[in-house]
């Protein structure tokens, strides 16, 4: 089996449509109908008219997250030597040329094999969901932004850049949903995403500790592993996207990363970034209609 599979090769069928993450952010199911007036902001609640196209749309998003998860952690078990692996081609023992492959802990592709476990199931989990929240796979397209992450050649990267941010954002979204289905009456959707949510922090503490275990004596890896994590952070605070101002589209949990390994300074760092997006989207709305009402007649 070859290593580091691109994402052009990912298996599909007929009923996945692949779009770029700016097309895919910009279906109109999910953009709240006073999104030019920052009215609502988009928080997810049960009196937005649109809430049941938002919802749908949001548990699609999941769906082929958690898809994508399991095979990037499918990829990390694969893709990295352990010592031994790596010695063992080297002396000749197996029939394989000398590997050049990075080599990982093996207790951290046992993590990650722990991961797909979590994955596979809430991928079944989050199938059942979309038919009891009324759509199923292939109404909305996927972008394959989390396992594009997951093929950087360097394991630190990859599990900062998918365990750190991108399970994260997984960490605000689940809560987000956990709470709009405690508030709309939903006690399947409720405890369904509460359960995923505690598998969510078990991944992203997975990604704290082998972060600050693999480059305890390489800051400078550490510095790039974080950067890596800061960009792809930055991209999902989007809009303002992700905040914590409590019309947020989707609400920070700052417990639930606390629990996860993010120390304090790191939160208030995704806060900020998340405010100054919302910030130049408001900024960019006003200016929008400061100019439609110049030119009125």
């Amino acid at each position: 089996m070859r290593k580091s599979f691109p994402v052009e090769d990912l298996a599909r069928d007929e009923r996945f449509v692949r779009v770029p993450i700016t097309a895919r952010l910009q279906d109109g199911r999910q953009i709240p109908r006073d999104a030019g007036t920052r009215k609502n902001g988009g928080r997810l609640t049960p009196d937005r008219a649109d809430s049941p196209d938002a919802a749908r749309v949001l548990m699609h998003g999941i769906f082929m997250g958690e898809v994508q998860a399991l095979e990037g952690a499918g990829r990390t078990c694969w893709d990295f030597d352990t010592e031994d692996t790596s010695r063992r081609r080297g002396t000749g023992d197996a029939d394989e040329p000398a590997s050049t492959t990075p080599e990982v802990p093996f207790q951290l592709k046992l993590d990650m094999a722990r991961q797909c476990w979590d994955e596979a199931r809430h991928t079944e989990i989050s199938v059942k969901l979309s038919e009891h929240m009324g759509t199923g796979i292939g109404e909305f397209a996927e972008a394959t932004f989390l396992y594009e992450a997951a093929c950087n050649p360097d394991p630190v990267l990859r599990l900062t850049g998918v365990n750190r941010a991108l399970e994260g954002l997984a960490i605000d979204v689940f809560n987000t949903m956990r709470e709009f289905g405690d508030i709309s009456g939903d006690p399947v959707l409720e405890f369904c995403e509460d359960w995923m949510l505690a598998d969510e922090v078990t991944h992203v503490k997975m990604g704290s500790d082998w972060l600050r275990k693999l480059t305890e004596k390489d800051p400078e890896r550490r510095e790039r592993a974080l950067e890596f994590q800061r960009v792809v952070d930055r991209l999902f605070s989007l809009g303002g996207f992700r905040g914590e101002e409590e019309d947020s589209p989707v609400r920070l949990a700052r417990r639930f990363r606390e629990l996860a390994g993010f120390d304090t300074a790191e939160i208030d760092e995704l806060a900020d970034d998340a405010k100054a997006a919302r910030e130049d989207a408001e900024a960019t709305i006003e200016k929008n209609r400061q100019a439609a009402t110049a030119t009125a007649p």
